[in-house]
C-alpha cells in the first residue's frame, strides 16, 4: 500500500491543485470533442466516396461492402482534364510558393533593420494594404492591361506577397540574436552574405511554415483562375473538380425525364465526396514531410510584437 501511495505521489498529476486540475480535464475534453469533429466528418467523406449513392441517399453510411462502388472514382479519374488540371494545380502551386516565400523572405529582411530609414512610413503602407483594396474591377483591368490574362502569372502575381506573412517573417528575423550579425561582419560578410548563407538557414522553421501556407492557400484557390482564366488547358484542379460537379448538377428545368433527374443528382452527391478527397490527398500527402519544421515554426511571431 505504501508503494501504491508513493506511486501515485510521484505521478505528474498529482502535484496540481484541484483548480488545475479541472482546467487540465475540461481543456482536454474540449480538446477530444475538437478532435472526434474533424475526424468524423472526414470518415463520413470516405465511406461516402465509395458508397453507392442510392443507398447513401435512402438509407447513409453501411459498412455492407456489396453497397459500395468506385463509380464516382472511375468517373473522375478517367477524365483527362482532371490530369490536366492536377498538373497545372501543382505548377501553379509551386512557382507560387516559391515567388512568395522568396519576396516575404527579402521584403522582410529591412523592414526588420531598426536603422532603415523610412521603417515607420513603409510599416504603415504595408498595414493600410491589408485593409484596403481596388477592388474586383480595378484588379482586372490592371492584369489586362498588362497583358497577364489567360496566363499563369494573372493567378500567381496578384497575391505573391502577403503582408500578414511579412510580418511574421520580420519578427522572427528580430528575434535572431543580434551577435551573429556582428559575427559576420567581423568575418568579412557582407549583407547579402550574411542573409543568404548564415540568416536563411537558421529561418528553416519559417521557411518550412510559409511554404505551406501559402501551397495550400493556392491549391484550394479557384476564384482567380476562374475569373483570368479561359482557356480549358490552363485550369486548375480545383477548377476542373468545380467544372465536373456542375456538369453533373440536376439543372431547374430538367423535369421531363424524373428517374435521369434523380440518377444525375446522385451521381453528383456521389462525385462531391470523390472530389474533396482527390483534392485533398496531395496536401495529406505532403504534410508529414514539414510536420517536425511546422512544430518548430508554428509559434514565430507570438514572442515581439
Amino acid at each position: 500500500m505504501a508503494e501504491i501511495n508513493a506511486a501515485v505521489r510521484r505521478h505528474p498529476f498529482s502535484r496540481y491543485g484541484r483548480s488545475d486540475k479541472a482546467f487540465i480535464i475540461i481543456s482536454r475534453l474540449f480538446l477530444a470533442i475538437f478532435v472526434i469533429a474533424i475526424i468524423v466528418p472526414m470518415i463520413y467523406i470516405v465511406i461516402a466516396s465509395f458508397m453507392d449513392p442510392v443507398t447513401l441517399q435512402n438509407q447513409g453510411i453501411t459498412f455492407n461492402f456489396k453497397k459500395w462502388t468506385v463509380t464516382a472514382y472511375q468517373r473522375v479519374l478517367t477524365n483527362k482534364q482532371i490530369w490536366i488540371g492536377f498538373l497545372n494545380a501543382v505548377i501553379y502551386s509551386v512557382a507560387f510558393t516559391l515567388i512568395s516565400v522568396a519576396v516575404t523572405m527579402l521584403a522582410a529582411y529591412p523592414m526588420s533593420r531598426k536603422d532603415l530609414k523610412g521603417r515607420g512610413f513603409f510599416n504603415v503602407i504595408f498595414v493600410i494594404t491589408m485593409f484596403f483594396g481596388g477592388g474586383l474591377i480595378p484588379t482586372y483591368l490592371v492584369i489586362s492591361d498588362l497583358g497577364l490574362l489567360d496566363t499563369i502569372w494573372a493567378v500567381i502575381l496578384p497575391g505573391a506577397f502577403s503582408v500578414w506573412n511579412m510580418i511574421i517573417a520580420r519578427t522572427y528575423y528580430q528575434g535572431i540574436p543580434k551577435e551573429l550579425r556582428e559575427a559576420a561582419a567581423v568575418d568579412g560578410a557582407n549583407e547579402v552574405q550574411y542573409f543568404f548563407r548564415i540568416l536563411l538557414p537558421v529561418c528553416k522553421p519559417l521557411i518550412a511554415v510559409l511554404v505551406l501556407w501559402q501551397f495550400v492557400a493556392m491549391w484550394n484557390s479557384y476564384f482567380d483562375a476562374m475569373i483570368y482564366i479561359n482557356t480549358a488547358s490552363k485550369q486548375p484542379l480545383q477548377l476542373v473538380l468545380r467544372a465536373i460537379l456542375i456538369q453533373n448538377q440536376p439543372q431547374s428545368g430538367m423535369i421531363a425525364d424524373i428517374q435521369s433527374t434523380a440518377a444525375r443528382a446522385q451521381l453528383g452527391e456521389l462525385l462531391k465526396y470523390a472530389t474533396i478527397i482527390i483534392s485533398s490527398l496531395p496536401l495529406i500527402v505532403m504534410y508529414p514531410f514539414f510536420q517536425k519544421y511546422f512544430d518548430a515554426g508554428i509559434m514565430v511571431g507570438s514572442v515581439k510584437g
